[in-house]
């Protein structure tokens, strides 16, 4: 992996009173980039062909200063970022490049990203692995060391058993154990990155389930096999955005937001009868991320959240060094279990998160006295490290 001391030597070649902040084209791009143009840093996008109109044309820097994209870069394909061409000229513009979600969606191997990518990341460069299920250290690994509640794994990711194994598992969960719902996480067949994700009530379901998909080509065997198996948690869900900032040793929440998920969101939108009459026909409701909504929380449930965070940034100081370095989300619920409510985490982004509406809940302007979008505060980061000479701290 590309260590501190490459970091430090690329940094020598910069012009700190110059630096641009690169993103991929995509996920989290424009907030990012409208945040660093408000903070004086020039911007850049790395886009694909077909697919990079949204930046280099309807938000691209105009010359009456609207606009957040100053450059693009475009390639055949976001993975052609690794190409020494490519980090060449993010380099000489003095690049210090946000990754998100699309880094680990597109790339062939997290190697790639980790070990040939010498171009300076703000945040943990790992990160984007280790939310992967099937990774040493992943988020359950971190989750359970920091002691931050999760839902109860049935069956983990990886986990070779064969049909009579997991019918085992599954039959000590339902009828020995009485418990209530699972949901499966395994990803589609066809766009490997999205959620195939289908909950089942008995062991039957799930066998009954799981072979029609694969029949229907929705998911493969192979990734059902390494699928997890988790208790799905009936509650308010809500996903709770950090940052952390290693400069003051600080966290702080950014807003609060919950998923737009198709065709789950039309789903639910039905009558009682019609979604009956279309479960009986076959049909299952997929849960692909589409969006976010900005929503609101009590206050009493804000301590339960820093005290979560507080312990997620703890334990990776530990675990994976140099530890969480800005932008992070924990992702769960709020469920109530014996007249208490219990912030229970079933998902870790280790990047920006995907929700720039974030900035419209109450929880920066609090702290701030006026909304801070993420892409604010990184730019605001990154200033202040230029500024006190410490980004040796902020980058991996």
């Amino acid at each position: 992996m590309i260590g501190q001391k490459d970091i430090l030597d690329i940094l020598k070649n910069y012009d700190l009173k110059n630096i641009t902040i690169g993103v991929l084209g995509g996920h989290s791009a424009l907030d990012v980039c409208s945040g660093a143009k408000k903070h004086g840093f020039k911007t850049v996008a790395v886009c694909q062909k077909g697919r990079d109109k949204t930046y280099s044309k309807y938000y691209k820097t105009r010359g009456d200063g609207r606009g957040c994209i100053d450059e693009i870069i475009l390639v055949d394909k976001f993975s052609d970022i690794i190409n020494e061409d490519v980090q060449e000229k993010l380099r000489a513009m003095n690049t210090i490049f946000i990754h998100n979600r699309y880094f680990w969606v597109y790339f062939k191997d997290f190697k790639d990203f980790e070990d040939k990518f010498k171009v300076p990341v703000f945040g943990l460069r790992e990160g984007v692995k280790l939310e992967e299920r099937d990774q040493p250290k992943n988020q359950y690994y971190l989750l359970e060391k920091a002691g931050i509640r999760m839902p109860k794994i049935i069956r983990e990711g990886g986990q070779k058993l064969d049909k009579e194994e997991t019918k085992k598992l599954l039959d000590k969960h339902f009828i020995t154990e009485k418990g209530g719902p699972l949901i499966v996480k395994v990803n589609e067949a066809i766009r490997g990155y999205e959620r195939a994700f289908f909950v089942v009530t008995n062991t039957a379901d799930y066998f009954s389930d799981s072979e029609r998909f694969v029949k229907e080509g929705k998911i493969n065997k192979k990734d059902l096999d390494n699928s997890v198996i988790e208790e799905f948690i009936i509650g308010a869900q809500i996903n709770f955005n950090f940052f952390y900032s290693p400069l003051n040793d600080e966290l702080e929440i950014m807003g609060t937001d919950l998923r737009r998920q198709t065709s789950l969101d039309g789903f639910l939108r039905l009558n009682a009868k019609t979604q009956m009459e279309l479960l009986e026909a076959g049909y299952t409701p997929s849960m692909i991320e589409t969006g976010h909504v900005a929503c609101t929380t009590k206050e009493s449930i804000l301590e339960k959240a820093f005290e979560a965070g507080e312990k997620f940034v703890a334990t990776l100081k530990k675990e994976v060094a140099p530890g969480i370095i800005g932008a992070f989300a924990l992702q769960g619920a709020i469920a109530a279990y014996e007249g208490k409510e219990e912030f229970v985490v079933f998902d870790v982004s280790m990047r920006i998160p995907g929700s720039p509406g974030t900035r419209f809940t109450p929880c920066t302007t609090y702290l701030y006295g006026e909304s801070v979008s993420f892409g604010e505060r990184i730019g605001m980061e990154v200033k202040e490290a230029v500024k006190q000479g410490k980004l040796k701290e902020i980058l991996t």
